[in-house]
């Protein structure tokens, strides 16, 4: 027998003390009859020391309580645990319950879980009324062992936390270590971190943000559609329209301060830049500086990346804003210029080009600072409130744009910082109005997958592709498209949503070209970084929120239908 196994069968036994008369052997026959493990004891000290490896329940005879070794007894049954009540069946006397016995009444309450038995008993009356107490008491052990489990899982867990806790010293002492190493260098980098903070912060929220504005835009515009001939409901809904396409434009904007790209230079209309700034360069200033605008009317288009432009505007008003100690007023002007030779290194050459100036009313530089200003790394505020490199950042993105800067500065006179960007040849592309033409639905049925984890978006772009002529399936996780790939032959377009949990857009592009090798893939994405995605150019990639022309163009490219 193993270990186990006598402990469980001690525990379950029943623990016979009844020293006069046959008592004892009577009732060990009776319940070793019934199959119940059973031992006599002589005495109550050898009951005691049995009652320590063990017992499911006590028969007692009462006058084996009437010696000196009760009181032993007495304290080992209140010592017990909190779990623990033994059963203790006393066989008493014939009218020896408590309703006649005061001495009964004194052992059971001395002794606690206390059943009364006369003699002389039944079999019968013996068997049911241990079996009640063991069965009691296989309750009492079922408690114990939750009791122990929840004790040990209490355990586990402060041992885990614990360890978790010194990890966590660890980690915090080596992150101090890497802080205290690199705070050198970060102290002259902070400038160009808080710009990246805000792209950060924003592309954290951008894919739901974006979300959010699809539905608002394609509802929007299932109700321009439908709507009556009611001129202030139009009305309204083109607010609400053009409030939702200025928020994916900011969105927008942040976050393309937060990118690091190669410069795409096009031709750029800067009054349009200025004017769509506005908002940003106001939420950045603060309420307590002054922004005006001055804008020169048949300005020629300008040569440059757009994204990065916004970058300058937006770095030069920052230094603007830190030369004005409180309120002023910060400029934006833009003009057509012809130079002639330049006076300076940073200057441009001779030659016709569009500028932009900022121009603050703060504290201004003096010619010292002014000859270094440009010099990467050099600045005049505190630790910790300038890296040093907007200037220089400005003056390279004029230098590979084929421009220059030019600052003019006197102490307490304020600051002008004129960046000089070459002509464009052509102007900007015209953008196309929203209102223009509604796309003809598609000659031949061409059935779609469209794959959103948000249900709003994928009803939003389900009824987009129906306009368009498309047979639409759903699908709402990858697992779900890859299934329905498998039991689908004739499907013409995946559309994909990136940013899914459980499986995003890559890993459902990749899955997805290993069952099809020729399907083609769109992705409708909010999401920020567009590097991510596993085809990052104009033809596989669409943007949230998107408009039914975007949509229709993006599809006609991938499946080549134009």
């Amino acid at each position: 027998m193993t270990a186990g196994a006598v402990q469980a069968s001690e525990s379950e036994r029943v623990l016979i003390v009844a020293p006069l008369g046959r008592d004892s052997t009577i009732a060990a026959a009776i319940l070793s009859e019934a199959r119940l493990p059973v031992l006599v004891c002589p005495d109550l000290p050898h009951l005691r020391g049995e009652l320590d490896k063990g017992a499911g329940a006590a028969l007692i005879a009462e006058e084996a309580l009437q010696t000196s070794d009760y009181p032993a007894l007495a304290h080992w049954v209140e010592q017990q645990p909190p779990w623990s009540d033994l059963p203790i069946v006393l066989i008493a006397h014939r009218g020896g319950g408590t309703e006649r016995n005061p001495a009964a009444r004194r052992l059971a309450a001395a002794l606690g879980n206390v059943t009364f038995l006369e003699r002389p008993f039944h079999p019968t009356t013996l068997v049911s009324v241990i079996q009640t107490a063991l069965r009691g008491r296989q309750r009492q052990y079922e408690a114990r062992d939750r009791i122990e489990a929840i004790r040990a899982a209490e355990a586990m867990l402060e041992r885990r936390v614990e360890e978790r806790t010194a990890e966590l010293a660890s980690a915090n002492r080596q992150l101090a270590d890497q802080i205290a190493e690199r705070e050198r260098v970060e102290s002259v980098l902070r400038q160009t971190q808080r710009l990246e903070a805000v792209g950060q912060l924003t592309s954290g929220v951008a894919h739901d943000f974006n979300n959010l504005l699809m539905v608002i835009l394609g509802n929007v515009r299932q109700m321009q559609k439908a709507v009556g001939d009611d001129p202030p409901l139009r009305r309204r809904l083109a607010m609400i329209a053009q409030a939702a396409e200025r928020g994916a434009h900011l969105t927008a904007q942040m976050l393309a301060f937060s990118r690091r790209q190669q410069l795409e230079p096009r031709a750029v209309d800067l009054n349009d830049t200025v004017r769509s700034m506005h908002d940003l360069l106001q939420a950045t200033m603060g309420g307590s500086v002054r922004i005006q605008t001055v804008l020169q009317p048949d300005l020629w288009p300008a040569m440059i990346d757009p994204t990065q432009i916004e970058l300058v505007i937006l770095n030069l008003a920052i230094n603007a804003r830190d030369a004005m100690e409180v309120g002023g007023t910060l400029t934006v002007e833009t003009g057509n210029v012809t130079l002639a030779i330049p006076s300076r290194p940073e200057e441009p050459g001779a030659g016709e080009y569009v500028m932009v100036a900022v121009t603050d009313t703060g504290s201004g530089m003096s010619p010292d600072v002014l000859a270094k200003v440009f010099e990467p790394f050099f600045t005049t505020k505190e630790v910790g409130k300038g890296s040093g490199l907007g200037l220089s950042q400005v003056y390279g993105l004029a230098k590979q744009s084929g421009g220059g800067v030019r600052i003019d500065s006197a102490l307490g006179a304020g600051t002008s910082v004129r960046v000089f960007l070459p002509r464009a040849a052509t102007g900007p592309p015209a953008e196309v109005a929203e209102a223009a033409a509604e796309p003809e639905p598609l000659a031949r049925d061409l059935k779609v997958l469209l794959v959103d984890d948000d249900n709003a978006v994928r009803e939003v772009t389900a009824g987009i592709l129906q306009d368009l002529g498309y047979r639409v399936l759903e699908a709402g996780s990858g697992a779900a498209a890859l299934d329905m790939l498998d039991r689908q032959a004739a499907i013409d377009v995946l559309l994909l949503d990136f940013a899914m949990p459980g499986m995003n857009g890559a890993e459902v592009a990749r899955q997805a070209r290993a069952r099809r090798p020729g399907l083609p893939i769109l992705f409708l994405t909010g999401y920020a970084d567009i590097e991510a995605l596993p085809q990052a150019n104009d033809d596989g990639v669409l943007r949230k929120p998107f408009v039914q022309n975007e949509l229709a163009a993006k599809l006609r490219s991938v499946l080549r239908l134009d």
